[in-house]
């Protein structure tokens, strides 16, 4: 009988502790490593909606602009509704002239701290067209 208890693990199924504690660590490093890189992609996709804004604010400009010669600060003018977002409900045009303009929007939500500002300059020459850039990602 005493031979039986000491028989070798050839017929035993199962994994050791040691290699069960191997397995949860490189668990936990992968984790720590891409939990930050996720939230951080999380982050642009919900400034990429802004962004998406903000190109309709640039449409409703240059439309607004073909029929009278200038931008304009005034929003009902433009005609571009932003409710149905779920992260940018809402736009402010700042800076408005005959040469371009300047829209910004702010998150809501998961996305509050996040700005998305579009500059646009108009004409063809050097330094014309738009510029969009983010903060709080």
């Amino acid at each position: 009988m005493e031979r039986r208890r000491w028989r070798s693990r050839r017929g035993r199924k199962g994994f050791t502790l040691v290699e069960l504690m191997t397995v949860v660590i490189i668990v936990g490093i992968l984790a720590a490593i891409s939990i930050p890189i996720y939230r951080a992609q999380v982050k642009k996709a919900m400034a990429a909606e802004g962004a998406a804004l903000l190109g309709s604010v640039l449409t409703a400009e240059k439309v607004y602009y073909a029929e009278h010669e200038e931008f304009t600060t005034d929003t009902t003018k433009l005609g571009v509704d932003a409710t149905g977002n779920k992260y940018f409900q809402s736009y402010e045009v700042t800076d408005a002239s005959a040469t371009g303009f300047t829209a910004t929007t702010s998150g809501i939500g998961n996305a509050a701290g996040i700005t998305v500002t579009m500059t646009y300059v108009h004409g063809t020459g050097a330094g014309a067209g738009a510029t969009i850039t983010y903060t709080g990602i």
